[in-house]
């Protein structure tokens, strides 16, 4: 059987992305590495937390229009959507999962396929890290295949009515591919499909990420200057935002996600002179989880084996997506350092071998130190009273107010 289409991961953006495509009437395989991905999506079923999407992968399946595998097959259009990594060492793009992909495709691509990029990549990456790995395994089909960079613009959370309603940058290596590329993706995007190069369409891919960095850097530094001067930075942000030209965004634990946290690396490396705010946004966004286990540290001043419980591991609210979430490198420095009973509540994570999972309840009441540190709606419900007589370090500004306030006000960012 030959697809329509044939997407290389089914993770927070393939998946979404398959059962989309197959719900817009092509015939789809979703290939993942993972076995039990593979026999969870040939179920009907998923495997990610993303609302709405059970709703379309069951009816894709069932219809024969969706299916799984571990290795790619014939088709007419390829997608790459694996995950492309920094190296936390060295900061630089790890795009092994990229050309691993690439060669899988290289055994069943065919001369007219057109093979699109979606992975959020260094600039250069749909010429060097995709057209090139398959023209090197397949010389013969050089000049035979269009390849187009398209990167998603979806967040967890919302990744379904974002992928169909917002506006895309579709570009090719050549002007044919382009337009192939955004024939393709009409069949599913309701938004604008802007026409560019690859390059360009894979730069304002880092540059939108690039850009929310630094201006939440803005936020977490300005969190940590009013705790020095004693000022609560919410009503600060508050206020200041009554400014017709101000928008400051929401500080917290830093800055998580496969996205923003990674994409401005991107840059950084293939330009290192020139991007020196880049690289102290990145330097203050990835400080900010030292900071707050400081202030835990503070707060735990005088108390003997104290009981600290942290509110949320996932990098934003209502999600699973612990990818590089700083609320996860707090938990860790947390239990690395000894300072005392780290229980974590987290209602996305079913079970877990390295961190002490309890219910809320349990949490708030056994805690002396409550720190929180995901906005989940679960942590706004919580009455004031469960907070009492605890030591607060509200990290998002979310937590409801307890009758004899927060002990540490300034600390809310």
């Amino acid at each position: 059987m030959k697809y329509d289409l044939t997407i290389m991961g089914l993770g927070y953006i393939g998946l979404p992305m398959a059962a989309l495509s197959a719900s817009a009437g092509m015939n789809v395989l979703g290939v993942d590495i993972r076995e039990d991905v593979v026999n969870t999506v040939n179920a009907g079923k998923i495997h990610i937390e993303e609302p709405g999407l059970a709703e379309i992968v069951a009816p894709a399946v069932s219809d024969g229009k969706l299916r799984a595998d571990v290795k790619p097959a014939a088709s007419e259009i390829f997608m790459i959507a694996v995950p492309t990594p920094v190296d936390h060492r060295t900061h630089q793009p790890d795009m092994a999962m990229v050309r691993s992909a690439a060669s899988m495709i290289a055994a069943v691509v065919e001369a007219g396929n057109l093979v699109i990029l979606q992975s959020t990549s260094p600039v250069g990456s749909t010429e060097n890290s995709v057209k090139a790995v398959i023209e090197k395994i397949r010389p013969e089909l050089a000049g035979k295949i269009e390849y187009v960079y398209c990167p998603e613009r979806a967040i967890p959370g919302k990744t379904i009515h974002e992928m169909i309603h917002n506006d895309r940058a579709v570009g090719g290596l050549t002007l044919n591919a382009t337009r192939r590329g955004i024939a393709f993706y009409k069949k599913q995007v309701k938004g604008k499909l802007l026409e560019t190069d690859a390059a360009t369409a894979e730069m304002v891919k880092l540059v939108e990420n690039a850009s929310r960095d630094v201006q939440i850097a803005f936020a977490n530094e300005l969190s940590l200057a009013c705790d020095a001067m004693g000022l609560n930075v919410w009503d600060v942000i508050k206020l200041a935002n009554h400014h017709p030209r101000v928008n400051i965004l929401q500080p917290g634990p830093g800055v998580g996600g496969h996205c923003i946290a990674v994409d401005p690396w991107f840059i950084i490396d293939a330009a290192p002179e020139q991007t020196p705010l880049m690289r102290t946004a990145r330097a203050v966004n990835d400080g900010k989880p030292e900071w707050v286990v400081s202030k835990v540290k503070e707060a735990a001043k005088g108390i003997k084996n104290p009981v600290i419980c942290l509110l949320g591991l996932a990098y934003k609210e209502n999600v699973d997506d612990f990818r590089e979430s700083p609320s996860v490198t707090v938990a860790d420095k947390l239990i690395e350092s000894g300072l005392g009973d780290v229980l974590i509540v987290e209602p996305f994570m079913k079970d877990s071998d390295r961190y002490r999972l309890v219910p809320l309840g349990e949490g708030l009441n056994r805690a002396d130190i409550v720190v929180h540190l995901t906005a989940h709606d679960t942590f706004k419900a919580i009455a004031p009273e469960l907070l009492e007589g605890k030591k607060i370090i509200d990290t998002r500004g979310s937590l409801p107010q307890p009758i004899n306030k927060r002990e540490n006000n300034a600390a809310a960012g």
